[in-house]
């Protein structure tokens, strides 16, 4: 991104992309004959107004800009938009749709949310881009911590409907992401032995390591057959898999302090997983 006013135009757009949706979804479960939908459909309409509570805010702050630095003929670069009409067709097509999917589907909207202004803060060159994507990853997280509570309570209030145990799904894999972790460090060492001294210090010091530190990793190292690419593959594989682990672990979450440690894992992951995506591009140009 080159300035704040496209900042604030991508952000404008996602909102105004998942204010639609959002509305043609609650619109779409307008079925008065069908009042199991009922509540499905005022979800959906509950998330769009939440959306256009965003837009005015966007709208304000972008308004605050310098005049100078606001283009009202700006239209962002083509985006994957955070809120998919796939997904919400789906759930429209179920005869089986329940509230507590659809803040789900919701939650997992404002996550992708948080991993895009990670990402925006991870390569912003300019400290005023990075602060202000900081404080939109941020909101996300607060916005996805708000939207769990409420998926929380129609999962209790549908188990309780049925006579079942309220108690929300959940299955930790926090033990499996320690595993990854020492995996992941192992692949940075052995992919750091392949290149020269100075992307070689590069890559470590990025991943809080020290080139002292390099003969001891690499004493713990198999030796393998492989190619050049196979190395910088896993690593990012394993940094992908291991902020998917972080983001599960958040949407889990039941109580606030694991809330709290998994975003905070999370966010770091996601940044790491930038940089390494990063170096791994400008090895290959």
């Amino acid at each position: 991104m080159k300035d704040l006013a496209e900042l604030y135009a991508i952000a404008l757009a996602q909102a105004e992309h998942a204010a639609s949706a959002y509305d043609q979804m609650a619109a779409s479960l307008a079925d008065d004959s069908d009042h199991t939908i009922e509540p499905v459909r005022c979800v959906f309409e509950t998330l769009r107004e939440r959306e256009q509570d965003r837009i005015v805010e966007l709208t304000l702050r972008r308004a605050a800009l310098p005049s100078k630095q606001i283009d009202a003929t700006l239209e962002p670069e083509p985006l994957h938009h955070l809120v998919p009409e796939s997904e919400l067709s789906e759930l429209a097509d179920s005869s089986l749709s329940t509230p507590y999917q659809a803040w789900t589907i919701a939650v997992r909207h404002r996550q992708r949310a948080f991993v895009f202004w990670t990402y925006v803060a991870a390569h912003a060159a300019a400290s005023q881009l990075r602060i202000a994507a900081e404080t939109m990853a941020r909101e996300a997280l607060v916005d996805a911590d708000l939207l769990r509570r409420e998926r929380r309570l129609a999962w209790r209030a549908e188990r309780s409907s049925k006579g079942d145990d309220a108690a929300e799904p959940s299955s930790s894999e926090m033990s499996s992401a320690a595993l990854m972790e020492s995996l992941l460090l192992k692949e940075i060492v052995r992919w750091s032995q392949t290149l020269p001294a100075t992307d070689r210090e590069k890559l470590l010091s990025s991943n809080g390591l020290a080139s002292a530190d390099l003969a001891a990793l690499s004493a713990e190292l198999p030796g393998t057959a492989e190619t050049a690419g196979d190395v910088p593959r896993r690593v990012v594989r394993y940094a992908e898999q291991l902020t998917s682990i972080y983001l599960d672990e958040s949407d889990r979450a039941t109580d606030q302090a694991g809330l709290e440690l998994a975003q905070s894992l999370a966010a770091s992951s996601i940044a790491r997983l930038a940089r390494l995506r990063t170096f791994a591009n400008s090895q290959r140009s």
